[in-house]
């Protein structure tokens, strides 16, 4: 299983950057496709979370960046985005594209993540 991350990279303070994580490989179901980032130094803390289930569709933000980034995704087509707009200079991180899924041996659930795709925000 690969998960692939583009979209990052420089942009003023205010304006908006828009990722893309697309999952691929021996997956038999996604559970959930997320993205957090990292600052230097520090763990990576959760930016957002998309749960596709038959009862509807669950969605998580952290707290500072509510009302600013909009997560969507396509359990079907394995695919997560993540609209940022308001950009502002302390959203400068390491941003990572996560799953949890299962795969087609049902080894059980398991947690994939993408290469880290940098997002610069000037002032």
């Amino acid at each position: 299983v690969q998960l692939q991350a583009s979209g990052g990279g420089l942009v003023q303070a205010g304006g908006s950057l828009n990722l893309t994580c697309y999952a691929s490989g021996t997956i038999f179901s996604v559970l959930s496709m997320g993205w957090y980032r990292q600052y230097p130094g520090e763990q990576r803390e959760l930016v957002a979370s998309f749960s596709s289930k038959h009862t509807g569709d669950t969605i998580d933000y952290a707290d500072s960046v509510k009302g600013r980034f909009i997560i969507s995704g396509d359990s079907a087509a394995n695919t997560v985005d993540l609209q940022m707009n308001g950009l502002k200079p302390e959203d400068t991180a390491v941003y990572y594209c996560e799953a949890k899924l299962w795969t087609t041996d049902y080894s059980g659930l398991h947690e994939y993540w993408g290469q880290g795709t940098l997002v610069t925000v000037s002032s």
